[in-house]
């Protein structure tokens, strides 16, 4: 038996991966009562959880006129009779998020330039002022994502000023750097590669899939790689639903360190947040506005309302 030690929104999020199918199941420590634990089962596309209580005298039940020694034997009845639960349980929760990867290699670690002819460019996904970026190959073995500099665009030492904020900045919530290409143009940094593109993208396009559990753990895992930067002194400067990539499973990290710098102690302070576009799906705040209008009306004191399906509390 297999118990998780997550919390019930992360039980949601794992259970409700497309790996995972109707009936999939897992058991954690309960969040509210110690010693007790939780059952949580993908009941279609929802999850359902039921508290496992213990016995003084040994044993567990989810409900008191049926108890059992183990819960091994909890899990085998409910494999073959739901007996009040939505579901019989089928198979245990699939383990999917992959380990964080440090590079390329061991070498491409140690001395970040590698070889450019062992990059295979496959797709690009985008293209700016100063350069594509590409999905691409890299030994024809590992999916990465190539940034390029169009020759004459801009200084080289400022377009790899990105690379070397990134060599100094590990975090399973910020998109990693891999490599990069300098020894002649154009050069090249090469990264992990975050398959589902933009958060301001997949928001725009899941408009009708994600729901609100979803899109708060997206939100924490940005958070989470925030936090990371100000304990490293650092400040994006540039932080927004475009420059948050998304991988697989709704995986999302920050991506983009143009603009971000080193600073001093209390130097800097935000004042604001802003977390509309996660909760409205990508859509422009104050819609139907001008930026002189929306400027005219917070000046005599109008709020945009809460967007539909929002919490107040967010």
């Amino acid at each position: 038996m297999v118990f998780w030690k997550i919390k019930r929104i992360e039980a949601e999020k794992k259970l409700l991966l497309p790996e995972n199918e109707h009936g999939a199941f897992l058991i954690r420590d309960s969040e509210s009562r110690r010693n007790d634990f939780s059952l949580s089962v993908r009941d279609g596309d929802t999850v359902k959880h039921y508290r496992i209580r213990q016995l003084d005298e040994g044993g567990f039940f989810i409900a008191r006129r049926t108890a059992f020694r183990t819960l091994q034997e909890l899990v085998e009845h409910y494999s073959k009779d739901a007996d009040g639960l939505c579901v019989n349980l089928r198979k245990p929760c699939i383990q999917v998020e992959k380990p964080i990867t440090g590079g390329l290699s061991h070498n491409t670690r140690d001395h970040w330039e590698i070889d450019r002819s062992s990059l295979n460019f496959v797709r690009k996904l985008g293209q700016g002022q100063f350069g594509e970026v590409w999905e691409g190959l890299w030994n024809n073995t590992t999916p990465v994502a190539i940034k390029t500099l169009k020759t004459g665009t801009m200084d080289p030492k400022d377009f790899l000023a990105e690379a070397q904020i990134m060599k100094k900045l590990r975090h399973q919530k910020l998109v990693q750097l891999y490599a990069v290409c300098t020894l002649e143009e154009p050069i090249y940094i090469i990264t992990e590669l975050m398959k589902n593109g933009s958060l301001l993208e997949y928001l725009q396009g899941k408009a009708r899939v994600l729901k609100l559990p979803q899109l708060i753990d997206m939100a924490a895992q940005i958070a989470s790689g925030m936090a990371y930067l100000e304990s490293q002194n650092y400040i994006h400067r540039d932080l927004a639903a475009r420059n948050i990539l998304v991988g697989e499973n709704n995986i999302v990290k920050i991506a983009d360190f143009g603009l971000a710098r080193l600073i001093k102690e209390d130097e800097y302070e935000a004042r604001v947040g802003a977390r509309f576009p996660s909760m409205t799906y990508g859509r422009i705040p104050y819609p139907g506005m001008t930026n002189a209008e929306v400027l005219h009306q917070v000046e005599h004191g109008y709020r945009m309302p809460c967007p539909p399906g929002c919490p107040p509390s967010l």
